[in-house]
């Protein structure tokens, strides 16, 4: 498969002096029944429950899986006995489609134990180790629910450099840009940590935004996010998608649902580790604002989504925190534009 660049573009149009006046909607995916803002228990560290769940036609449903017709029948099958321990286990048919993938069946990343201490986003070797050390929780979180509904697993890896470096993708940072990036042809996932915290160019850096870590780091919980796209079928079925799409406006619409997939991944992992990261109220209040500012702007390609669509599914993935509900591929366009 071709290289297949996922970066999170933040235009040179952001610039510091960005009002933090949060004008965006609560999270709403007319898809599923449209959900208000969660209310948050701020002694229990819980959400309370919404009272508008979405509707059933959301859920992933049996149809999605093999109809008996397609299973072997008793006499085709042989015994227990005559099979290995090993093969006594029911065969798991996968679906790597766009909207019904298995993924989509795994449920809720469960809360993770993963504490950042006080590293400086300004030090290469504090962030480079924090970038690492995180990355081992997004294993501990993703890894089980995958191998759960017996999906292939393995981590991806990382280059994590102090300036700039080359790629199986192209350069990191790209000239004039300050994103990470995960490369699709050898699973890993590129930083330099002076880009991301200082900026490239015209491009300002994420600790030029939000100076505490955890921006950042839910920054490479995105580019996480294109590593399960990855093992899960997810950004092959959308290159095939990609290459069958006779117009330019038709690809960047399948650009902009891969990212913000990504983006609502990145989010229900940022909800598993709030407990222990910590990531308290007002910094959660702060990552939805950093949400409501990062995305497409003029003059960039529209392939990642406005700055409000990056928020509403941001909050989607943190309040939600199930991997149905970050099905951009059913979501309509006006919560992918």
């Amino acid at each position: 498969m071709a290289a297949i660049f996922v970066l999170l573009v933040i235009g040179s149009a952001v610039f510091k002096s960005s009002s933090k006046t949060d004008t965006t909607s609560p999270v709403a995916i007319p898809t599923f029944a449209p959900p208000t803002y969660t209310p948050w228990n701020e002694e229990t560290d819980e959400p309370i429950e919404p009272t508008d769940r979405p509707s059933s036609s959301a859920e992933p449903t049996a149809s999605d899986q093999p109809t008996a017709s397609e299973r072997p029948t008793a006499s085709e099958r042989p015994s227990q006995q005559e099979q290995p321990a090993q093969e006594q286990q029911a065969k798991v048919t996968l679906n790597t489609s766009l909207q019904a993938n298995t993924l989509y069946f795994t449920g809720g990343l469960p809360r993770t134990n993963c504490r950042a201490g006080n590293a400086s986003l300004f030090s290469h070797s504090q962030l480079k180790a924090l970038i690492l050390k995180t990355g081992k929780c997004m294993d501990a979180a993703w890894g089980p629910i995958l191998r759960k509904k017996g999906m292939p697993w393995s981590p991806p890896n990382y280059a994590i450099a102090a300036r700039r470096g080359r790629g199986a993708c192209g350069d990191y940072p790209s000239p004039g840009n300050m994103v990470p990036y995960y490369c699709p042809r050898n699973n890993t996932i590129y930083a330099s940590t002076s880009a991301l915290a200082r900026g490239n160019g015209n491009a300002i850096g994420y600790g030029e935004m939000v100076p505490w870590h955890g921006a950042t780091i839910s920054m490479m919980a995105h580019e996480y996010g294109h590593h399960i796209q990855q093992i899960t079928g997810i950004l092959d079925s959308h290159w095939k998608k990609h290459l069958q799409s006779s117009s330019q406006s038709g690809r960047l619409a399948l650009s902009r649902k891969l990212e913000l997939q990504a983006t609502c991944f990145g989010g229900m992992f940022m909800r598993a580790v709030s407990g222990t990261y910590p990531v308290n109220s007002r910094q959660r209040d702060v990552l939805f604002w950093f949400y409501s500012r990062v995305g497409d702007h003029p003059g960039y390609p529209r392939d990642h989504g406005t700055p409000a669509n990056n928020n509403v599914w941001f909050r989607q993935g943190w309040l939600k925190n199930k991997t149905f509900q970050c099905n951009t591929w059913l979501a309509p366009a006006s919560t992918t534009s």
